[in-house]
């Protein structure tokens, strides 16, 4: 197995040991992207010059006998809506296409202050809007078990490069399954966490009430080491919980005797792919081998949250997205015929087509007429969603689904139906609309060899249960194959 294979949990262990230096692992990892980044198309922006850096530091530290995090000297990329001090933050947009912040988001500062190296920043569609990362203004990423197939989205660029082994780690944000989705596609692990859960300060807004960022690694016990290190609370934040958090990866245990699993009737019936139906209910049935007792619940305004979603979502994306007007900062039409012109050609040449969209849409949600009829009624129905999922939880521990309806589509085939692309997010935007922490682990692979993911949401703040869960299934069936690239 080359090093660049192995999980973070491993490669941690190793350079406690002294067995390898984060400069050598380093070096391994950017000679594992130059041999397939052009297959797979993961990266934005690469910054190895001061990953190399980075990591040396990192080395001098630990010769020096001092006491490090375990992900010090571990390569992790970023998705590139995270804010990185003096590192391009695009959005995947043309309308960011040069921005480079002045300040590191809140993970970024807990993620430098425990020694992660940062390889670079990580494709995505457009402002996150999407689910394949087929709308990012500057590659199509491309899924490392058949790269004419999409690794999802929006954070399709994050998955596919820990798929690939070209980071050890990566961050991703979900605001309506854009971490546990991409995650499905690409087999590896992605884990959104409870709303307020991790600081979201410096996260270039989406949807401020459904975005969350989250880990997405290769097994579940790195994505609760990198999980650990992100959660907090944050002054910078309102939206912060002040609460204490676990060493989540010290604490898994893998023991779901008694564990009360919930079958929701709703996510298994049309749409979802018989393979991936079977995969699903074939993980929970192992689950029950091992002493998790099954138990069929029902959440019956799961059929609307699709619509909920969207008009929520548009419309929070329309207010956030007014301030890229050309005049602060970002992309500026070059020709223009006073202020009103100027703000119009901007916009029109700065974003694509999917978040014009989508911006058009929340626009309409919330104009005067409209406001009633769709935006309000959008909210009350989350308030219901929510509270389905609390009365669920008084009956069961963990809720099992599967994370997309199939496994990953080809490149270009849904672009031109949003309709049947948005439909892909059906089993995910529900965890959202009620800030929720939800995972993502493989679960098997279908016929064709494309990853099928098992989905396990939890009650708020029930990130170790959701762990536990996914680290005994991982356990059971011993963990899946990285691709062929």
């Amino acid at each position: 197995m080359a090093i660049y294979e192995k999980s973070a949990a491993e490669l941690s262990a190793m350079l406690d040991k002294k067995e390898i230096s984060s400069a050598e692992l380093t070096k391994e990892i950017f000679s594992r992207i130059n041999a397939v980044e052009d297959k797979v198309c993961a990266y934005v922006t690469l910054d190895e010059e001061n990953a190399l850096a980075q990591a040396a530091e990192i080395d001098r530290r630990r010769a020096a006998g001092e006491k490090l995090s375990p992900i010090a000297g571990l390569p992790i990329g970023i998705k590139d809506n995270i804010s990185t001090k003096g590192l391009r933050t695009t959005c995947s947009s043309r309308m960011l296409e040069n921005y480079v912040p002045p300040f590191d988001a809140s993970v970024m500062t807990k993620l430098r202050g425990a020694g992660a190296v940062i390889t670079g920043k990580l494709n995505m569609d457009e402002f996150a809007m999407g689910s394949s990362t087929e709308t990012s203004y500057f590659k199509k990423t491309r899924n490392p078990f058949d790269t004419e197939r999409i690794p999802g989205g929006s954070s399709g660029g994050s998955a596919a490069a820990v798929a690939a082994c070209e980071a050890v780690m990566a961050l991703g944000s979900d605001t309506g399954g854009s971490i546990r989705q991409p995650a499905s596609y690409c087999g590896t692990v992605g884990l959104k966490p409870t709303y307020g859960a991790v600081s979201r300060y410096g996260l270039v807004a989406f949807a401020s009430s459904l975005d969350q960022i989250g880990p997405i690694a290769r097994t579940v016990e790195d994505a609760a080491m990198l999980l650990s290190v992100i959660c907090g609370h944050d002054k910078m934040d309102a939206t912060s919980a002040y609460r204490e958090y676990p060493d989540f990866a010290a604490q898994l245990n893998g023991n779901v005797s008694g564990l009360k699993i919930g079958i929701p009737d709703e996510y298994f019936g049309e749409g979802i792919d018989d393979e991936v139906r079977d995969a699903v209910m074939n993980a929970a049935a192992e689950l029950e081998k091992n002493g998790a007792v099954l138990k069929r619940i029902s959440l019956p305004s799961t059929d609307y949250a699709l619509s909920s979603y969207y008009i929520i979502s548009s419309a929070e994306a329309s207010s956030n997205l007014a301030r890229f007007d050309g005049v602060k900062y970002g992309y500026r039409a070059e020709e223009y015929d006073g202020l009103v012109d100027m703000y119009e050609k901007t916009r029109s040449q700065g974003f694509g087509a999917e978040v014009k969209r989508r911006i058009m849409l929340g626009t309409f949600v919330l104009s005067s007429g409209f406001f009633d009829a769709y935006y309000k009624k959008a909210k009350l129905l989350q308030r219901r969603i929510s509270a389905e999922f609390t009365e669920a939880f008084k009956d069961v521990d963990v809720i099992a689904a599967p994370t997309v309806p199939s496994t990953a589509f080809k490149i270009g085939e849904n672009m031109d139906d949003p309709l049947k692309m948005y439909a892909t997010d059906i089993c995910t935007v529900t965890v959202n609309i009620a800030g929720l922490p939800a995972i993502s682990v493989p679960c098997a692979r279908k016929s064709s060899q494309l990853p099928i993911g098992l989905q396990l949401i939890g009650g708020r703040f029930a990130e170790q249960t959701l762990l536990n869960t996914a680290y005994a299934y991982e356990k059971i069936i011993g963990g899946y194959c990285l691709p062929e690239l």
